[in-house]
């Protein structure tokens, strides 16, 4: 891992927040999957569009290593709600398809700051209740076994839905969280200790936060799901978090917040390693291990 953040640091590359929206996405697209596992070959890869609740049609892909009938998992990328699509996460869907047996649907929310907050949690969520009535029929999915997940930005939008499908009577397998923020102000130790040099950055943080949402609205659990009122009942998490990420501490927060609400965990930490480390496949073998963890879960909460 120190290797991989020299490597970073001799490119000196202009950081994302330097960037102009629009830029950002191009340069993380290329930058994305260099260090990622090659794409595996699927029995199906689909492109497609989901309905969001307004309407729009949203971009998807959905991933299977069979033609069966198969679980899915609902998969939300990161990329601080400004940056990250269907290519950035490719490889990793493609993982979580073929080690864990289901399918993975990918969803392209719409991003800030041409849609700020709550417009990724409303995409994120019509996307989840399309799945459940439209799932059988459209994709000939097994809509009785669906889970959500995601990583960063995408692991809190994930633990959103979760909430969001308790309180709207939607069963869930599972919710995979992958190093997600839960907080509303970038405030705890870990993003003290860990805002410089160890690929997600204080600058990058607060440069999302502002694109995404207003300051007064940043109270609000469905941008830091730790202020959720309550948080029982909620579907069983698999938690996958990195020692060296500003966001260790939050991810750390919620998990123990859940398990005090009685809610099944299981959670993994990962030394030594930062933010992201899940997509450095190629050269980082805690990345397909992470990976397997979370298929593994996922296998699981399907039986």
């Amino acid at each position: 891992m120190a290797g991989i953040l020299e490597r970073v640091r001799r490119a000196n590359r202009a950081p994302l927040h330097s960037l102009p929206p629009d830029q950002a996405r191009l340069a993380y697209i290329a930058g994305a999957e260099v260090l990622d596992l090659p794409r595996a070959p699927l029995a199906r890869v689909q492109d497609l569009h989901v309905p969001a609740a307004d309407g729009a049609m949203l971009p998807a892909r959905l991933y299977a290593a069979s033609t069966h009938q198969l679980p899915v998992l609902l998969y939300l990328h990161g990329g601080g709600f400004v940056i990250g699509g269907l290519e950035t996460h490719d490889s990793l869907c493609r993982q979580l398809a073929l080690r864990s047996g289901g399918a993975v649907l990918s969803l392209e929310y719409r991003l800030a700051p041409e849609h700020r907050f709550p417009a990724a949690v409303n995409d994120a969520f019509g996307a989840l209740q399309w799945l459940q009535r439209e799932g059988t029929a459209q994709l000939g999915l097994d809509t009785t076994r669906i889970a959500v997940g995601g990583d960063s930005a995408g692991g809190t939008l994930t633990a959103v839905c979760a909430l969001m499908a308790r309180d709207a009577n939607l069963p869930l397998a599972m919710q995979l969280l992958i190093t997600p923020g839960t907080t509303a102000h970038a405030d705890t130790a870990s993003h003290k200790l860990f805002g410089q040099g160890f690929l997600l950055e204080a600058d990058g943080i607060a440069w999302f936060f502002d694109q995404y949402i207003d300051r007064h609205h940043r109270s609000d659990w469905r941008f830091a799901p730790l202020l959720a009122p309550d948080v029982d009942g909620v579907a069983p998490a698999c938690v996958i978090l990195a020692e060296c990420d500003p966001l260790v501490d939050e991810g750390l927060a919620y998990a123990d917040r859940l398990r005090a609400a009685g809610v099944a965990v299981e959670m993994e930490l990962y030394r030594g390693l930062t933010h992201d480390f899940i997509k450095l496949g190629r050269v980082l073998k805690e990345a397909g291990q992470a990976q397997q963890v979370a298929a593994q879960a996922l296998k699981r909460a399907w039986t």
